[in-house]
């Protein structure tokens, strides 16, 4: 591709006002990191678009790696050229007969308005030499290439192609979140959404040998891999749950038990999330998905912290969930057969409207806060940077 530079357009972070500037220093500084591998390329930037010039770096390359930051909302591929129309001409010419396709459409504009010919001048000027050298026809409402023109006050800017990015915000902006991390096909997505607004992840899952499998810590290595590409260093914290389960089985009639632990589940989550500076917690939760997912569940569960939970997939169906989870390359990961702690001793009739009271009352019955703080002591941790698990010290 005969391109020189990357143009990058932000999308939602035209809406930020005072803190653009906050907002494009750090896409710009995340951009630099992600590119860190070519070291001939140039990232620059002003009040309106980003400039990541190649200086003889694959071109497709580098977008394959762009269009996966959050924050992006889109790229194009352009040439600089002087302003002297001859040379938009040339340039425009020599782009579209890289592409294919049969129809084109020009769209020009110009920062500088002492140019001879306006907008609307340059975009016809262009389309008819095209026109004149090719076969290519115009479509202006449906073309197969879009050729734009920008007219600065130094030099031209031509591009005939656009890729959509991840949109979004730049990774970092909105603080981190705690996941719980299951292994399953909702936790992935809702990390990726996670991602897409600016919020670095550290995940939690909760592990209960011999009656789970510690083979499902591979599904979520390879899971976290999959993520990697959208935030490189990922912490998991691994909660030694048996205990604690056991307890919640011997003590609580089976209706509840789903409930009692999740509740058990958000307050260790809660305190590892404040041990490890997160502002939130975060889950795959679905509403009405299944038992514990109802509102009446969300009520009763979320009444053991104020603590911020969010839930990015609340109202999502399972098939915008799963086509997610195809587009992030999870889902084949997710559906290998595995069992968690919240399937293997799934109760036949789960409380789908469990009472608060009720839920105090079960708890009484046991030392819960002692398991608690167990699991909180004993947790395992381990950090994986672009999806291999790294040495790490508590």
């Amino acid at each position: 591709m005969n391109c020189q530079q990357i143009l990058i357009h932000f999308g939602e972070l035209s809406t930020k006002g005072g803190n653009r500037k906050l907002f494009i220093n750090k896409l710009g500084s995340n951009i630099r990191h992600a590119l860190k591998a070519f070291p001939a390329v140039v990232v620059t930037s002003d009040h309106d678009h980003i400039y990541v010039e190649l200086n003889g770096e694959d071109a497709e390359r580098i977008a394959a790696i762009l269009v996966e930051i959050p924050g992006i909302q889109r790229l194009s591929f352009i040439r600089r050229v002087s302003k002297e129309i001859s040379a938009i001409q040339a340039a425009a010419l020599e782009m579209i007969s890289e592409e294919k396709g049969k129809t084109f459409k020009v769209d020009a504009k110009r920062a500088d308005k002492t140019y001879p010919l306006d907008s609307y001048g340059i975009a016809r000027a262009v389309g008819g030499y095209i026109l004149s050298k090719t076969d290519w026809k115009v479509d202006v409402h449906n073309p197969d290439v879009h050729v734009q023109v920008d007219v600065r006050r130094e030099e031209a800017f031509v591009s005939c192609k656009t890729i959509v990015g991840a949109g979004g915000y730049p990774l970092g902006m909105n603080g981190k979140a705690m996941l719980l991390l299951s292994g399953g096909i909702d936790s992935p997505v809702a990390a990726y959404a996670l991602l897409r607004r600016g919020i670095r992840i550290e995940c939690v899952h909760f592990a209960s040998p011999p009656y789970t499998s510690m083979a499902v810590l591979d599904k979520l290595e390879d899971i976290i891999g999959k993520l990697s590409v959208y935030q490189e260093d990922i912490k998991l914290n691994i909660v030694p749950f048996t205990k604690l389960q056991e307890a919640i089985y011997e003590n609580v009639d089976e209706p509840y038990c789903i409930t009692i632990m999740r509740r058990m589940m958000v307050r260790i989550a809660v305190a590892l999330a404040e041990k490890e500076h997160c502002l939130a917690l975060a889950t795959g939760e679905s509403v009405g998905q299944v038992a514990s997912q109802t509102l009446d569940s969300m009520v009763a569960i979320n009444d053991v912290t104020n603590f911020p939970i969010l839930r990015p997939l609340a109202t999502s169906d399972k098939l915008s969930i799963i086509a997610t989870a195809k587009k992030i390359d999870t889902y084949e990961i997710s559906i290998r057969p595995y069992q968690d702690c919240c399937t293997i001793f799934a109760p036949k009739a789960p409380k789908t409207k469990p009472k608060i009271s009720e839920c105090v009352h079960y708890e009484s019955r046991f030392d819960w806060k002692g398991l608690v703080d167990e699991c909180v002591e004993k947790v395992e941790q381990v950090l994986y940077v672009g999806g291999k698990k790294k040495q790490f010290e508590n």
